[in-house]
């Protein structure tokens, strides 16, 4: 099985459970590549060099081993390019939401998965474009968690214009818009009063940022929609921001697209996990009683 790892530096563990990863690979015969950015965390638990490999983009991998946060798997997930290979991601920080286990839990989960024992979880995606003025397509991403429209350190309010199918919704007066798959509802779109929406359940869901009037509320629209954002006026410059950590500046006059994308993210998820078990866990769904 070929496995690609990425992994976040900035957390305490990483070395550790590389190491565990590479006294795992020949027992259960993996063929592991590793990020430029784990060279040398490699290096210094004495893989030899003879048998390092690097990850490639996209990587020609079977599965993707994430060291980090929930952050390093919305990394990974773009990484593989809409490559159906599932995500195992082992949490090394605090929250962990969307990761699969714990980094104690590392040969274990690692043995389960190759062993089969593992469900792989279909998440929906969305495809991302800043069309410009003239409708030419001059970026476009994937995102796992969301896509979102905002001001910049701007105090003034954004006025937009939202559609979807070409079908105008209403003009939005608001900080900006977030827009969300399933997965993301529990993210950014959480915080701003959006709905929690079962992760398996395609949809896309809007919610604004801030609204600036009691008649705009959250959406959940179909998976098939297609969803047109203008910026109708407001500060000279915007920003795009995907599942928190690419983008790009937007100006007035140019349309941002946003839909399904055509490949969904596999999770990989172990018997006796449960996303409301995760709910109470990680966010305190329920009430207080149900936190660790």
């Amino acid at each position: 099985m070929r496995v690609g790892v990425v992994g976040h530096r900035g957390y305490d563990g990483l070395a550790e459970v590389i190491q565990t990863l590479e006294r795992l690979a020949p027992e259960l015969d993996l063929e592991v590549a590793y990020e430029r950015g784990l060279i040398d965390v490699l290096d210094e638990v004495g893989r030899p060099d003879g048998r390092r490999r690097e990850l490639g983009t996209p990587p020609e991998v079977d599965a993707l081993v994430t060291l980090g946060g929930d952050g390093t798997l919305l990394r990974g997930a773009r990484l593989l390019s809409g490559r159906e290979a599932p995500i195992l991601g082992v949490n090394l920080g605090r929250l962990g939401f969307l990761t699969s286990c714990g980094a104690d839990e590392t040969e274990a989960a690692m043995r389960a998965f190759v062993g089969g024992r593992f469900a792989a979880e279909a998440r929906m995606t969305l495809v991302a474009r800043a069309l410009d003025r003239d409708g030419v397509e001059r970026r476009r991403w994937i995102a796992l968690n969301d896509v979102v429209l905002h001001k910049g350190g701007f105090a003034r309010v954004l006025r937009l214009r939202v559609a979807a199918d070409g079908d105008t919704i209403a003009s939005y007066a608001a900080d900006g818009i977030v827009v969300s798959t399933p997965t993301g509802s529990t993210a950014y779109s959480l915080s701003a009063g959006g709905p929690v929406v079962v992760p398996t359940v395609e949809s896309i869901i809007l919610t604004p940022v801030s609204p600036h009037t009691l008649a705009i509320r959250p959406l959940v629209l179909p998976p098939t929609a297609e969803i047109q954002l203008q910026a109708m006026d407001g500060p000279d410059e915007l920003l795009v921001t995907v599942d928190g950590q690419v983008g790009t500046t937007f100006a007035s006059g140019e349309t941002l697209t946003v839909g399904r994308a055509p490949h969904p993210v596999a999770i990989v998820r172990f018997p006796g996990t449960t996303f409301f078990a995760r709910l109470r866990q990680k966010l305190g769904w329920g009430g207080l009683d149900d936190r660790d």
